[in-house]
This record gives C-alpha cells, structure tokens and sequence, in this order.
C-alpha cells in the first residue's frame, strides 16, 4: 500500500490511503459538507490576526484507516478543540470518530461531534468531550446556517478556547 496526497477538489473513495498534509491548529473542523467549510473558511477570514490557528477538512477525504491515522497523528494531537459534523450519526465514519474520540479524551482535548442534520443524536452527545449545552449550541449555529450563524459559530469555537472573543447566540434565517 502506498500513501497518495490529497488534490484540491476530490473526494477518496476511500481504496488508497490520502495524507491530506494539514499542519496542527488550535481549531480543527470536520465535515463532508463542502458549502459548509466553506462557510467557515469565509467567516474565519473575518475573524482578524488575533483568532486561532483553523483546520478545515471533508472526512470524506479520510476513507482509508490509514488517512483518519495520519490526519489524528498530524493534526489532531495539536488541537485545542475539535469539531466533526456527522450526517448519519457515529456508524458514518466509524472509525474515524473512534480514533478521534480516543486521542481527544486521552489528551483531554475538547470535541464536539454534531448531527449533520436537524435531528439530535444522543449517541454523539455521549461520544463527546466538551459539554453538552456548548454541542448543542455549535450544533444550532449549524442547524440555522448562513454567514452569520458561521461567523458566531467560529466566534464561539474561539471562546471555548480563549474567553477574550465575543458570540451571540444562533439566529435563525427569515
């Protein structure tokens, strides 16, 4: 087997083994929603010099055992918070929540898994380190979207963090 380096705009099915080659960050984000880390990357581009370093990435990317392996090794280790959105629940990606959850809870990092969707999953809730009230809130940030919500969403990620930045509570879209 041998290990291929992730190309901007494709997705891995998973077959070969892809080092998406992130450095650590303080923020590290999760999703198979492109729109969505989209989203943040523009409102993190707002956030100034002084926000945590951020990480976005599609875990569709990180099929392969080996990739989830990588990307916890080279990145999650250094994180101050994780966040991974799930549409479908842990049984999604299964062995990518069980590595993440692992290191996270042994290196005492924060992780919030969320619902991909509308619907809560009390399975996630459980598999996560940070508390339950602070999942649900990123969760609703989620749930409401728009650029907004995003830029209160990494707001709040950062004053999980760093109590100096400012939030206000999700907003839903008229």
């Amino acid at each position: 087997m041998h290990l291929l380096a992730a190309t901007p705009g494709g997705i891995s099915d998973g077959s070969e083994a892809i080092d998406l080659g992130q450095s650590p960050a303080d923020i590290v984000i999760l999703s198979a929603a492109d729109s969505e880390l989209a989203s943040f990357s523009g409102a993190y581009a707002k956030m100034g010099n002084d926000a945590p370093s951020l990480r976005l990435a599609n875990f569709l990317n990180l099929g392969h055992n080996m990739s989830v392996d990588l990307y916890v090794e080279s990145v999650i280790v250094g994180a101050k918070l994780v966040i991974v959105r799930l549409l479908g629940g842990q049984s999604y990606w299964s062995y990518g929540v069980e590595q993440i959850s692992a290191e996270c809870s042994r290196r005492g990092i924060p992780l919030a898994l969320l619902p991909g969707d509308d619907q809560p999953d009390a399975e996630l809730v459980t598999l996560s380190t940070l508390g339950s009230q602070a999942c649900h809130k990123l969760w609703q940030y989620c749930v409401h979207g728009g650029p907004f919500n995003a830029q209160h969403f990494l707001n709040f990620a950062a004053s999980i963090i760093d109590k100096r930045f400012k939030w206000l509570e999700p907003q839903p879209l008229l």
